[in-house]
């Protein structure tokens, strides 16, 4: 008997997000930037999708409008089956804390004049953890990332590049997500911390069944930690298939040509 397939999680439907070019005294609409364009993809309870394009190419503002914090003009994004682009603010809200970012820059990610602890507990309280319950968490989840829990009372400025990164994970699994949208955030760390900080992303998806969609340039980094892979260019999917076929026999002329500027070929 072959087992029903597990449903996904997070689906992108035809999503479009155009933005008007107004011209003229009376800024008048002339024209739309199409910076995502009938975009398509599923994500899976426990698998990372890669979506992989060169700076412009749409895939933030991906990520941008599944946090519904960059409107889309049409196409759906069902969390679980439900829509939440129509969704108001109020109504989203409540899924908010399920859909969670690892920002970019780690440095300026963070509040500079609040501890790691005090900042990793805000979060849980914004998800309904009491004072005592968050600072309690905070402190696991400094253990779940692999930062040492001296750490809790100091600034982000005591902390290297790829801890603060580290620090930033975990104030997102404070708020116990089942999504994790991780927008470039390796780029700004050396290899050793990306090698580390994808390490730790893989743990925690078989640890706790997370669905991340990782959101990156390189394809080298999304080679090491996708299930599947969704190649961007000017705004739409070029190719979409599993990472290994996709890195090791690419289908899309501009696949190609981003795996020969990658250092080194057959990633997976």
């Amino acid at each position: 008997m072959t087992p029903s397939p597990v449903p996904p999680i997070l689906e992108v439907k035809n999503l479009r997000v155009w933005f008007p070019v107004r011209t003229g005294v009376f800024r008048r609409h002339t024209d739309d930037v199409k910076a995502v364009d009938d975009v398509s993809f599923t994500i899976e309870p426990g698998t990372t999708v890669g979506l992989v394009g060169e700076s412009g190419s749409g895939k933030t503002t991906i990520g941008r409008a599944i946090l519904k914090l960059t409107p889309a003009t049409s196409g759906a994004v069902l969390f679980n089956g439900k829509d939440i682009l129509p969704m108001t603010e109020s109504e989203f809200r409540p899924l908010r804390r399920q859909v969670q970012m690892i920002f970019q820059d780690p440095f300026g990610s963070l509040n500079p004049l609040r501890t790691a602890g005090a900042t990793i507990a805000r979060a849980a309280m914004l998800a309904g953890v009491d004072r005592r319950s968050a600072r309690a968490l905070a402190s696991e989840l400094f253990d779940r990332v692999g930062l040492p829990r001296e750490g809790l009372d100091r600034r982000p400025s005591a902390f290297s590049g790829g801890q603060k990164q580290r620090i930033g994970i975990a104030r997102a699994l404070a708020m116990n997500p089942d999504v994790l949208i991780a927008d470039e955030s390796l780029s700004a760390l050396d290899a050793s911390s990306q090698a580390q900080i994808l390490d730790l992303l893989r743990k925690l998806q078989k640890e706790l069944g997370l669905a991340i969609l990782m959101i990156t340039h390189d394809l080298r980094v999304a080679a090491q930690i996708s299930h599947r892979i969704a190649v961007m260019q000017a705004g739409r999917i070029v190719e979409i298939g599993p990472a290994g076929r996709v890195i090791n026999s690419p289908e899309h002329p501009y696949t190609r040509e981003l795996l020969h500027s990658a250092p080194g070929r057959g990633l997976v």
